[in-house]
């Protein structure tokens, strides 16, 4: 049988992140585990259209800090910070908590999992090809610098009768590497032949190692610097040699 596990939980601790940090008791633990369930939901459907990849809670005592990463932080901040007033407000009256909302930008969207995925469920529920809209992300983030991606559809493709599941893969995804960088994300379309799930991997680097291109380059340099020496070495050689034949005569 095959013994999978999430890439991301695998990573945490070691190159990956918790999204909620926060340290309680375990009466409140199921309360508070519900309540950061519940926050991320009334972000994520508030916001379905500013490409949100994750929201990071942190708790302190009575204060709330949520950090909302997304492609299009103008959409969640609004016309003169409106948008984000009205669901910090909301927040605190649903937490009973004072709540700080911080919004980053995802510069290469590309590169993210989450925003892939979801870029693809969309372009499914527009009716277009599940191939072409697979191979298209794949070639964007390929584009943007990622060492390798995997994408996978299942569902009822193409409106068949009977789901099925299809994956695409192009350059390098070492899933089982601790050191290697790989982005998880997954995403559902709601298509009328029903729900179509969509998950996404993306090698970006390799950390506590070098990569072939990486130790070639070192090699290269070492190369050079050695031959550089050799010169100056051999310059000094022929310099020495000359002003001993000078001083004979």
């Amino acid at each position: 049988m095959g013994q999978k596990i999430h890439p991301n939980a695998v990573r945490l601790g070691y190159i990956r992140n918790w999204q909620s940090r926060w340290v309680s008791s375990f009466k409140d633990m199921p309360y508070l585990i519900r309540e950061d369930y519940e926050i991320r939901n009334i972000i994520k459907e508030r916001f379905l259209q500013a490409a949100i990849s994750s929201v990071i809670i942190e708790r302190i005592g009575n204060y709330i800090k949520i950090t909302i990463n997304s492609a299009r932080p103008g959409i969640i901040i609004g016309r003169k910070g409106q948008d984000i007033e009205m669901l910090r407000s909301d927040l605190e009256r649903f937490t009973g908590k004072k709540v700080y909302i911080n919004v980053f930008e995802i510069k290469i969207p590309e590169l993210d999992a989450n925003l892939v995925a979801q870029a693809i469920a969309f372009q499914l529920e527009k009716r277009v090809s599940y191939k072409k809209a697979c191979k298209k992300a794949m070639e964007k983030t390929i584009a943007s610098g990622a060492l390798g991606i995997k994408v996978m559809v299942s569902g009822r493709l193409g409106g068949a009768e009977i789901a099925r599941r299809e994956w695409y893969r192009k350059g390098r995804v070492p899933l089982q590497t601790f050191s290697a960088d790989v982005d998880y994300g997954f995403a559902e379309a709601n298509t009328i032949m029903g729900k179509i799930g969509v998950k996404v991997w993306i090698f970006k680097k390799l950390y506590f190692a070098k990569t072939p291109r990486e130790l070639a380059e070192e090699l290269k340099k070492l190369r050079i610097e050695e031959e550089k020496t050799n010169m100056v070495v051999s310059e000094n050689i022929d310099s020495n040699k000359g002003d001993k034949n000078a001083s004979n005569a």
